[in-house]
């Protein structure tokens, strides 16, 4: 047993197995044994990333296919209930968040410190890696990070989500003098808007179809919001209006929907040597106006999930530089039927943004 460990009678661990299309069940869940370096953590909360619904959908995800039962969910944070042999910065009854990919730190990759981009990536609720909607989870201790006193349990299981929104603005070099373009104002459009903010940009509007997700984009201090259209040919019309709203150019635009319309908006709309930044994966390929975009030097670069996120993240939770609570809209427990309608509401959308277990 590791030190500060309880002898206590070990309970079953249960968790959300993702056992078929569309269908979920609570079981055990065997957890391997605690190494000198791990941590057991007891999951208090848990959100529902659009993965876990499009894995739970489709039983596939780019790449990933899902070919036998597995655990679900990776946006996590809880109590550390057991520490390994050689782990000495964390001790039982720390609350902490837990970033959720385990990279190898051998490939070349990794020792550039782009361990995000690492080919053997072992990653929460990613066929065939088990995720952490569970009672208890054991996680490399290095991956687990303290939470300040003023940050809660659920702000911490959303450093995940923040995470894309912060390695985009690192990405794109985001600042005091960036004008931004959001499209998209869903979970991960959001976060990424107030990273934004966070990163000092001075002027940010974000763009989406639904009312009431810009209505919310708005409350959390968008500048300026612009409802579209899902037709390619508004592109010109929109485009205008966009410019109209930052009132100088967008020197930055995320693509946090990932879709022909959203990528082609943003190329058009980003000014002269500005950059456009592709967050979201809504389509696997798109049509783009590539070329147009290309004599105007503007740079396209892409993000793949984050890198050494985790600390400015909850930096930002605890001075109050980001706020993340509104974005919490619904809380589930963690019974069989409640699990069904957490999924339930997160695929609907609606009025749901993030959707939260606590365990």
């Amino acid at each position: 047993m590791g030190k500060g460990g309880k002898s206590h009678e070990e309970e079953e661990n249960m968790a959300a197995w993702l056992v078929g299309l569309n269908t979920l069940k609570i079981q055990p869940f065997k957890l391997p044994p605690l190494g000198p370096h791990d941590v057991k953590v007891r999951m208090k909360a848990v959100g529902i990333c659009g993965s876990d619904v499009h894995f739970l959908k489709t039983l596939r995800l780019a790449d990933f296919v899902v070919k036998e039962p597995m655990v679900i969910g990776h946006e996590c944070a809880g109590i550390i209930e057991e520490v390994g042999s050689e782990v000495k910065n964390l001790v039982p009854g720390d609350r902490v968040a837990l970033e959720p990919g385990i990279s190898c730190w051998r490939c070349d990759l990794c020792k550039e410190g782009r361990y995000n981009l690492c080919p053997e990536m072992k990653f929460f609720a990613t066929p065939p890696v088990h995720g952490s909607l569970a009672h208890q989870v054991v996680h490399p201790a290095y991956l687990c990070f303290k939470l300040p006193d003023n940050v809660s349990l659920e702000e911490g299981a959303m450093c995940e989500p923040l995470s894309v929104g912060v390695h985009a603005c690192r990405r794109a070099n985001i600042g005091p003098e960036t004008n931004v373009l959001v499209m998209g104002a869903g979970p991960i459009g959001l976060v990424t808007m107030l990273a934004a903010r966070a990163f000092g940009a001075p002027r940010i509007v974000i763009v989406d179809v639904n009312d009431n997700r810009l209505s919310v984009a708005k409350d959390l201090g968008a500048d300026e919001v612009v409802k579209v259209s899902t037709n390619m040919q508004d592109i010109p019309e929109e485009v205008e209006r966009i410019c109209k709203a930052m009132g100088a150019g967008v020197d930055v635009s995320f693509d946090c929907a990932g879709l022909n319309k959203t990528m082609s908006t943003a190329l058009t709309a980003t000014s002269a040597g500005g950059k456009v930044c592709l967050v979201g994966m809504g389509h696997t390929e798109m049509t783009v106006p590539l070329t147009p975009a290309a004599t105007r030097e503007v740079d396209v670069i892409g993000i793949f999930r984050y890198k050494n996120t985790w600390p400015l993240c909850l930096e930002f939770l605890r001075s109050g530089k980001i706020d993340v609570k509104p974005l919490i809209t619904h809380r589930f427990g963690f019974s069989q039927k409640e699990v069904e309608e957490a999924f339930e509401t997160s695929a609907r959308g609606g009025n749901a943004i993030k959707v939260m277990f606590n365990l």
